[in-house]
């Protein structure tokens, strides 16, 4: 069974249509999460729990959203997690994108950093909200 040793959450929009931010440049990572964990009293087996949503609008078009975490704050640091979900021309709608991602055994370090960023291959792509990303980290 495992311990409970560090739970951690960034909530950049708690509700829908509470933010309009454009995704500017295609193709390029857009940090809308980050969160940093504690690694006091880690023992074997050490794991992160990751999951999170974004909210965004998009042009009428083929558009191709792609969620990446990292472990660490830069879009070039080690990689987690990474989907892209692709939309049609008929959603109008604002999407919401909801993951579930794990990182098992991550380097133990005093503190475990871990950033989700978005991006689209298009440009019209808007984050709308909400958006959110937790980590919880346990050990046997």
């Amino acid at each position: 069974m495992g311990t409970y040793l560090d739970g951690r959450t960034s909530q950049n929009a708690s509700y829908a249509n509470s933010i309009s931010i454009p995704i500017l440049v295609i193709n390029t990572p857009q940090l809308f999460g980050q969160v940093g964990l504690i690694t006091q009293g880690v023992t074997t087996n050490p794991r992160v729990l990751l999951k999170g949503t974004i909210s965004v609008s998009l042009p009428l078009a083929l558009v191709g959203i792609t969620i990446t975490i990292v472990r660490g704050t830069l879009p070039t640091d080690p990689l987690v997690y990474s989907a892209t979900s692709t939309f049609s021309l008929s959603v109008l709608a604002p999407q919401v994108i909801a993951f579930s991602a794990d990182d098992f055994v991550p380097p133990i370090t005093p503190q475990l950093t871990y950033t989700a960023f978005v991006s689209s291959n298009l440009l019209g792509t808007i984050r709308v909200g909400p958006e959110s990303f937790d980590a919880i980290l346990v050990s046997d």
